[in-house]
């Protein structure tokens, strides 16, 4: 009997119709788009910027550059790697804290560091804001990505053997798990309105678990195009529920409870209504540091703390990169890290870093969310991630589109990532069982708890304010060291052969 076919579009193919092929795209989009601006938000936010007489937020004009970075960062990746890997990239999570440190540099600060306000000229007014330091942010990711090309000339050079035997399946399953298991926490809360402000929410639960249901019983049960795009009528599902909680509850019956979907940002676009409702520009992180009156200054003093914050990191993410393209290696039946190879691989995303810290600021990684996209509805196709990063860079000029999305709420995208999430983890345990890995041997027991343990433990190594390491590589860190510590034990010798060895000695 054949087996199932594995994909039912493989990396170079692409869909047969056109609205197809654009549907598949959004869900990508979809699956990234709240990840990606949560980075902006949680490193900008509190921050704004005076830029002529205005004092705008910064976590607000950082939205759409992150965006357009993450669309061209990810063409640029699908360039380098020939086309043959359905990655795509967005703003990294891994470099938050580095960010959030970054941006103080060189800022007013009192002896305990905490930044205080400076009264600036705003026209016949003047304002109390805080100093910013956004220059450091595109110098610390320029490192990065060389660091990344250093490592690709490496691998390059001396092959990737060594790297197999560093980090086996038994410590990359098991990271993978992690690295799912890792986003439980922020699911649940964006599912209850706990990252919303919200407290414990049950309309915003039952729109999110009517997002997770659609999305589940669409891939399990649906037919041609509807088990395609689970995940957007999941969320479409889960999205008008939410909007009718909001609507009878809140604007009808005036109960803040219910107030789940905020329609704020399509409000202020309209309102009042001119040229950039439609369309605007993204005010890229270099524009906005030059003509901000708070922006701190660029001093070559700060390349040695903006090393410290950013390469440690760096070598961080270049393992979860790693993890990423064996996770979706598996899904996809081909090895990436031959083919396009891994060389390749890290080059597209280390440069992508490096534009995308030009761009926005933050550091641009391959997304476990659209991993798992391809993983459940099995379209794989490059030419459906490149449609998507048309869509991204678009998004991020689109005024009303922008506005939309930003009034989804984060109780619906919590019940996908339920899903989505998931998958990330169960896919570590496909590889153990794939690879076949003996569980009954101690050693690979005694690293995989390691892993698994501090991994969901959340363990950092924290060095001061100069840097931390996530739990995700301290998991990974412990478990190549502990994989390096425990050496496998020969095997014992078949009962015959000890017997007669016993009779030898006793002769």
């Amino acid at each position: 009997m054949e087996s199932e076919k594995k994909l039912i579009l493989d990396v170079n193919e692409s869909p047969k119709k056109i609205g197809q092929w654009i549907i598949l795209a959004i869900q990508h989009v979809l699956a990234m788009f709240v990840a990606c601006i949560t980075v902006p938000f949680l490193v900008f936010n509190g921050y704004s910027v005076l830029i002529g007489d205005t004092v705008y937020s910064l976590a607000a004009l950082m939205i759409a550059p992150t965006l357009l970075a993450a669309g061209i960062g990810t063409l640029f990746y699908l360039f380098v790697t020939k086309g043959k890997s359905p990655m795509f990239l967005a703003s990294s999570f891994a470099y938050i804290a580095a960010m959030s440190a970054a941006v103080k540099v060189g800022a007013l600060a009192d002896d305990k560091g905490i930044l205080q306000a400076v009264e600036y000229a705003a026209g016949e007014t003047t304002v109390n804001i805080t100093q910013v330091n956004l220059w450091i942010l595109p110098v610390g990711m320029l490192m990065v990505g060389i660091i990344y090309c250093i490592v690709a000339a490496l691998i390059k050079a001396f092959g990737t053997d060594w790297l197999n035997k560093l980090l086996p399946p038994i410590v990359i399953g098991p990271v993978i798990m992690v690295i799912g298991l890792g986003l439980a926490g922020s699911a649940v809360n964006n599912l209850i309105g706990a990252n919303s402000g919200l407290v414990y929410n049950w309309c915003a639960i039952i729109s999110g678990l009517v997002a997770m249901a659609v999305t589940a019983i669409c891939a399990h049960y649906g037919k041609k195009t509807i088990s395609l795009i689970p995940f957007v009528l999941g969320m479409g599902a889960g999205y008008l529920v939410a909007t009718l909680f909001t609507v009878f509850g809140w604007y009808i019956g005036k109960n803040a409870y219910f107030h789940i979907v905020d329609f704020s940002s399509i409000v202020n676009t309209f309102s009042p209504f001119r040229f950039t409702s439609i369309l605007d520009y993204p005010k890229v992180l270099p524009y906005v540091a030059a003509a901000a009156k708070n922006s701190v200054g660029f001093d070559w003093t700060y390349l040695g703390q903006a090393a410290l914050l950013f390469i440690p990191v760096s070598l961080v993410t270049i393992c979860e990169h790693i993890g990423d393209h064996k996770n979706m290696s598996g899904i996809i039946d081909r090895d990436l890290l031959k083919e396009p190879g891994l060389s390749r691989t890290l080059i597209g995303d280390g440069v992508a870093t490096a534009l995308s810290g030009g761009i926005c600021g933050a550091a641009n990684t391959t997304y476990g969310e659209n991993v798992a996209v391809v993983g459940v509805t099995k379209i794989a196709s490059v030419k459906v991630i490149g449609l998507a990063c048309l869509f991204t860079i678009g998004l991020a000029f689109f005024s009303p589109l922008m506005a939309i999305t930003q009034t989804i709420p984060a109780c619906v995208t919590g019940g996908v990532s339920l899903i989505l999430y998931g998958f990330i983890a169960s896919s570590g345990v496909k590889m153990l069982i794939h690879e076949r890995i003996d569980l009954g041997n101690t050693k690979n027991i005694f690293v995989a708890a390691v892993i698994l343990v501090t991994g969901i433990g959340a363990l950092t190594f924290q060095f001061g304010t100069v840097a931390t390491i996530t739990s995700t590589a301290v998991s990974m860190i412990l478990g190549i060291l502990m994989n390096i510590m425990l050496k496998d034990k020969k095997p014992a010798a078949p009962a015959a052969v000890e017997e007669k060895a016993e009779e030898k000695s006793a002769e």
